[in-house]
């Protein structure tokens, strides 16, 4: 039995062999039945497959794909597209696929001549030329999609109905277009290109209910209650206060540049601004003036009560809401400042013109009621900031370098030496000091200051552990500067002392009306000059806390001298006789006499 079933068995594996070898052909040519883009190419080589494949769609690659959307056509080439098959790629694929050992390769190729075998060959195109054709379909085809909306004309509401969209599939459009004009069959009939739909956002059965809501709005006037007052609002400003629904909003709101407007007046009359707290001084004493709450307008509350309002039939009241504006400064932050005393005060007296006085009051008055915190710098520039005709300054003498001329802001400088010395006397530590160039006698002895936008700067520093505030005052004869705190200092200042540095600069200026030789002093100007101050600061409990020399060099005035150049009638026809001739003898002639020197 065993012996039957193993002859049989060999018996059937050698028919086998017989037909696969039977069937195998050569490995050089495709299999019957073998198919690529449509196309028998079975029994041909490779070379003659692809040259076969290639001549075909050579014929046809000038011919043609008539693509729509909508109705619309839009015919494409493989040459305008610079589409091309990869026939070579195909018909290796083809010849792998019934390729192997000669039995096995005869049974791969019985099956491809009985059931077929269908290659579909890479496409490559120009992504260039693709892109663009796709933009051309896409300009007709594309078309957003619009919600419905409300619109207003007058006090009339009406609904504009929403409009679908559609957009070109580019994804999709592309492959079946490479894929139709990479075909070796043209068909008279069209191909479709995918189109996507664009749904809107907002449908006109939405909005049906928001439209009654908006001429329910508009139907009558609404009343707005305030503390102590009411507004009647009538139709027509309801209809500029109520926002309408857009991009893809479905609620009614009061809202838009109308409502700001209407709310910023509202505002204005329903306000109380917070007070915050303040320090008042009386001599060396100060006391807090209590900080008061305010308040503001909710505008967000507002605006809903309002609208609730508009939108009811029946209740067209709405009632104005406030919230309660706390102050920035509360009198329990004032107290926990510690500012109980005066620390120092520092007068100088009005000097100059009209504008520069006018200068004084403003630039003093701007630095009235400024706290500087522990730790914290005072700047007199940040503080005063720029002087400019716009915020009241005046045009009034200055000192640049050594020369006098004039500014908006001049004597701001003034100002500056009265703070520096409020707070040499207060015994703060002063961290920037900038001196005249010039010595001003009407000035403490080495202890002037001067202020330029934006460069030079007046600043002291609130070494002490309270917060100190910084008082102006304007006087009928000066201005004064009052530092106070809580930490009372002892300063010890010398009266300081001045050197003459050397003789005043010259200056000589040439004076053709003066005789020559003629010197004539117009100004006699100042010597440089050069001050030295100390400073030692003590604290409460006797410690020193600064010990400071201030050495300030001044330099002086020009003295200016005005030197004759006019010569005499006489010395005139002496020098002209005396170069005419050569032979006339040389008259005897005297050097002038020398001016004196300053």
């Amino acid at each position: 039995m065993s012996r039957t079933l193993a002859l049989t068995l060999g018996a059937v594996v050698a028919l086998g062999l017989l037909v696969g070898l039977a069937f195998a052909g050569s490995p050089r040519t495709l299999a019957d039945g073998t198919r690529i883009a449509g196309v028998d190419v079975g029994g041909l080589s490779q070379r003659e497959a692809i040259a076969a494949l290639e001549a075909r769609f050579d014929a046809i690659a000038s011919t043609s794909v008539r693509f729509t959307v909508d109705g619309r056509s839009f015919p494409l080439t493989a040459e305008q597209l610079g589409v091309r098959p990869d026939w070579r790629g195909a018909v290796a694929a083809a010849l792998r696929s019934s390729d192997g050992f000669a039995p096995i390769r005869g049974f791969r190729r019985l099956h491809t001549r009985f059931f077929g075998a269908e290659i579909v060959p890479a496409v490559a195109v120009s992504s260039g030329a693709l892109e663009y054709a796709l933009d051309e379909i896409a300009k007709t085809v594309d078309r957003p999609s619009s919600s419905a909306a409300l619109v207003r004309r007058g006090l009339t509401i009406s609904l504009v109905p929403e409009q679908a969209g559609r957009r070109l599939d580019r994804d999709a459009a592309a492959a079946v277009i490479a894929r139709s004009v990479g075909s070796l069959e043209r068909s008279a009939a069209p191909v479709a290109l995918p189109v996507v739909a664009l749904p809107p956002l907002v449908t006109a059965d939405q909005l049906r209910p928001v439209a009654r809501r908006a001429r329910i709005a508009l139907s009558a006037p609404v009343i707005l209650r305030g503390e102590s007052r009411s507004w009647r609002i009538p139709r027509r400003r309801i209809a500029r206060l109520l926002a309408l629904p857009r991009d893809g909003a479905t609620k009614l709101a009061i809202a838009g540049p109308d409502a700001d407007e209407f709310f910023a007046s509202l505002a204005r009359r329903v306000t109380r601004p917070p007070v915050d707290a303040s320090f008042a001084v009386a001599g060396e004493k100060v006391s807090i003036v209590p900080s008061r709450d305010g308040v503001e307008l909710d505008v967000p509350r507002t605006a809903r009560a309002l609208l609730r309002a508009a939108l009811s039939p029946t209740s067209r009241i709405a009632s104005v809401s406030v919230v309660k504006a706390s102050p920035e400064i509360t009198t329990a932050d004032a107290r926990a400042m510690g500012i109980t005393r005066r620390l120092s005060i520092y007068k100088t007296y009005n000097s100059g013109t009209a504008d520069r006085i006018t200068n004084l009051r403003l630039g003093v008055s701007l630095l009235d009621g400024t706290l500087v915190p522990p730790g914290g710098t005072f700047s007199l520039n940040g503080t005063i900031g720029e002087r400019t005709a716009e915020r009241g300054f005046k045009p009034a003498p200055v000192i640049i370098g050594t020369e006098y001329a004039e500014e908006v802001g001049g004597g701001t400088s003034q100002v500056a030496t009265t703070v520096f010395n409020a707070a040499w006397e207060a015994g703060l530590e002063i961290t920037e000091r900038n001196p005249h160039s010039l010595y001003i006698s009407r000035y403490q002895l080495g202890r002037d200051a001067t202020v330029y936008w934006p460069t030079l700067d007046l600043r002291f520093r609130n070494d002490t552990k309270t917060w100190v505030l910084v008082k102006g005052f304007v006087e009928a004869d000066g201005i004064a500067v009052g530092i106070y705190g809580g930490e009372k200092r002892r300063v010890v200042s010398s009266p300081g002392t001045i050197e003459t540095t050397g003789p005043p600069p010259v200056r000589r200026i040439k004076d053709p009306t003066l005789p020559k030789g003629k010197v004539v002093v117009e100004e006699s100007g100042t010597a440089p000059s050069r001050t030295v101050v100390t400073r030692k600061v003590y604290g409460s409990d006797g410690r020193l806390i600064h010990d400071e020399t201030w050495t300030t060099s001044y330099k002086g005035e020009p003295r200016i001298l005005r030197v004759g150049t006019k010569v005499a009638a006489g010395q005139e026809r002496t020098r002209k006789a005396g170069t005419s001739s050569s032979t006339s003898p040389a008259a005897p002639t005297r050097s002038p006499t020398p001016a004196p020197r300053p």
